[in-house]
């Protein structure tokens, strides 16, 4: 898929529109743009999160890779998601970035890799430890902002079928993320206190 973008600025939007990827003109406070850009919000914490890994010391080479990698593919893919909630089902063209089943199955694979030897949660953690970590709690919260923003556009139109799964699984590989980046940068995770506070 060609992608050209020769002029920053096009004035089409001064109305509060902008167009869908079918050429629709659609309202920017709409759902579905809600939708998209809380998912190009995301992207960005992913992209503070990159960033932030590559910068901090204290991690073996090969742990640092490793969670690079894993970013950056996440970054293409919702991509991919900002491409198929951007298009309406009419609209798709065969070979347009989309969402599909496999991308879901590689997000399931990562978290159980992960997950291998990480210690058994008896209660809930506090976002924060080191700033890696801080930076997975908050692409967590924010996909589940997406998510729900998501739920309420599928209630009314159709998405791709893999749009909402896709959200809900990458939320609980950035929660694994956190505390694997607290695990390779030596910092302890805070559990909540039920008592705390009072």
């Amino acid at each position: 898929m060609a992608i050209r973008i020769n002029r920053v600025y096009t004035r089409g939007g001064d109305r509060g529109e902008t167009s869908l990827v079918g050429g629709q003109r659609i309202a920017k406070d709409a759902v579905r743009i809600e939708g998209y850009g809380t998912v190009d919000e995301l992207n960005s914490v992913v992209g503070l999160a990159r960033t932030a890994n590559r910068a901090v010391p204290g991690i073996s080479a090969g742990d640092r890779a490793r969670i690079e990698r894993i970013l950056e593919r996440i970054q293409n893919e919702l991509f991919h998601l900002g491409s198929d909630l951007a298009t309406l089902p009419g609209d798709r063209h065969p070979r347009q970035p989309l969402i599909e089943r496999r991308h879901v199955q590689l997000i399931e694979k990562t978290i159980d890799a992960l997950n291998t030897g990480l210690p058994e949660l008896n209660s809930f953690v506090l976002p924060g430890g080191g700033e890696v970590s801080a930076r997975m709690h908050q692409a967590r919260t924010v996909c589940r902002r997406a998510e729900r923003i998501v739920t309420t556009l599928a209630r009314d139109e159709v998405i791709g079928d893999q749009c909402l799964v896709y959200l809900n699984r990458l939320s609980d590989l950035f929660f694994v993320l956190s505390r694997f980046a607290s695990r390779a940068y030596g910092e302890a995770e805070t559990l909540w206190d039920p008592a705390g506070g009072r």
